[in-house]
């Protein structure tokens, strides 16, 4: 092991015991959250200058790092099955009400939906403004490695009809689905829970000593799963710091610079569309600023992590210990918005992708024949997206190779792909938080003293798991 390497990660552990200081010092959440964040930045663009984004030394120091900072994610990952069954299941058996689960799933993919459109309209007129085109690009042998890869993945998204879309959220083997299997398990575990809690309410009145007994045994296994979600979100702050210094350590300034319209135009469009997001929250008659300082956490978490599923269980605290959402409608939100509509992955990337690969092959983008196709396929398209890395990349093939456009060509955005995919999964996140805060307003069911509290819940504390 060389010196370089020793220092760097003593830096690292340096930074961790700081972070385990303020934790013990009761700074709160948001700060801890907000200081990994800014360290990794400083801390990752060091590393960068002192040894090259592509030197063995950083790539060795981010190896390390990943046992931090890919580590907490899969502890995230491990629990999102469990915390998805146990609350939904809850949930259905307090409501014990069919008609109050319909309203819920079709407000909660309605917003994910029409708010996925809306995204994939920003991300044109952000390609229009921006005047970006794949035309005259050159490419290297990694971005010409990586469009032979989406040549290949192509069969796999041209197989995709909404019909086997539709079918492949039934879990043929609930047990295989509970293992994140497929691209869809997510939803085919909802799907499941949601027949065994509805099952289970089916016995209330006929065998009501059986039925007390199942729903303390799902109380039991509830708080079990919270004081799960408690421990491992305690561990967010050092997760954000691993994630972002590798982040910045590896990458290239001078590619970056080189797509740096797409990067500006990409950007422009998330911003707009959150914005579009702070706009129905507004409309619901909640605060957005207050909203904005609320969800800042998962957001920070989702824009170093780049995954959506992994959110999961800090966007259920959120929603439920912050913003006053019933820990039914937060579940459905969340779980959906991980696989359904996400405006970031599904709706504004592959918009400026097919936007600005048209050209390449003598279509014109700015064409209603154009433009109201490639609506209907991203909306369309949008159901079923992995919230995992990869997923964007994926929503592009669908869109590419339903519009016959050449899929190769997405290969030219792979030195930029990290960076502005961390800003779409924090859109795809805010997403499905809109979503399951519009649906708990619009069913009267918001609890506004803990929107307007003005102290925060710490969304690691006991306090969300009684």
């Amino acid at each position: 092991m060389n010196i370089p390497l020793i220092l760097n990660l003593a830096v690292a552990l340096a930074v961790c015991f700081a972070l385990f200081r303020m934790q013990v010092l009761h700074v709160s959440f948001t700060r801890r959250v907000f200081a990994g964040m800014a360290i990794g930045v400083l801390l990752g663009a060091a590393f960068q200058a002192l040894y090259g984004a592509a030197s063995p030394t950083v790539a060795t120091t981010s190896a390390y790092l990943a046992i931090v900072g890919s580590g907490y994610v899969k502890l995230l990952q491990m629990i999102i099955m469990p915390l998805i069954m146990v609350s939904i299941i809850a949930a259905i058996l307090k409501l014990r009400d069919a008609a109050s689960l319909g309203k819920i799933s079709v407000l909660t993919i309605g917003v994910l939906m029409v708010t996925t459109m809306i995204a994939a309209l920003i991300g044109i007129a952000m390609a229009k403004l921006f005047d970006l085109s794949a035309v005259g690009l050159t490419s290297s042998a990694a971005e010409l490695a990586r469009g032979q890869y989406l040549q290949g993945k192509l069969p796999d998204a041209q197989a995709i009809s909404l019909p086997t879309m539709i079918l492949s959220f039934i879990p043929a083997n609930p047990f295989l689905d509970m293992t994140g299997a497929r691209k869809t398990s997510t939803i085919a575990v909802v799907l499941f829970s949601i027949f065994v809690g509805v099952a289970a309410t089916g016995i209330a009145d006929k065998k009501p000593d059986l039925f007390a007994s199942f729903n303390h045994f799902i109380k039991v296994a509830h708080v079990i799963v919270m004081r799960m979600v408690t421990l491992v979100l305690r561990l967010t702050p050092f997760g954000v710091f691993a994630l972002m210094t590798q982040v910045v350590s590896e990458s290239s300034i001078t590619d970056i610079l080189k797509l740096i319209g797409f990067v500006g135009a990409s950007y422009s469009a998330l911003a707009l569309m959150f914005c579009v997001h702070l706009a129905i929250i507004a409309a619901t008659g909640l605060n957005p600023r207050r909203y904005v300082k609320k969800i800042f956490p998962v957001l920070a978490f989702a824009f170093t992590s780049r995954s959506s599923a992994g959110a999961i269980p800090m966007s259920v605290q959120t929603q439920t210990g912050r913003l006053g959402t019933p820990e039914g409608i937060a579940n459905f939100a969340a779980s959906f918005g991980a696989t359904i509509g996400q405006n970031g992955c599904a709706g504004i990337y592959p918009a400026m992708l097919a936007v600005m690969i048209a050209p390449t092959v003598g279509i014109d983008p700015f064409t209603t024949a154009f433009i109201l196709p490639l609506l209907a396929i991203i909306t369309i398209g949008s159901v079923g997206v992995a919230g995992v890395g990869g997923g964007a990349t994926f929503a592009a093939l669908i869109v590419l190779s339903a519009m016959n456009l050449p899929v190769a060509l997405a290969g030219l955005l792979i030195s930029i792909e990290p960076l502005i995919d961390m800003g779409r999964t924090a859109l795809n996140v805010s997403g499905s938080i809109t979503a399951g805060t519009f649906a708990s307003r619009m069913l009267g069911q918001t609890d506004m003293a803990v929107f307007d509290r003005a102290e925060e819940v710490e969304l690691d504390s006991e306090q969300l798991v009684a």
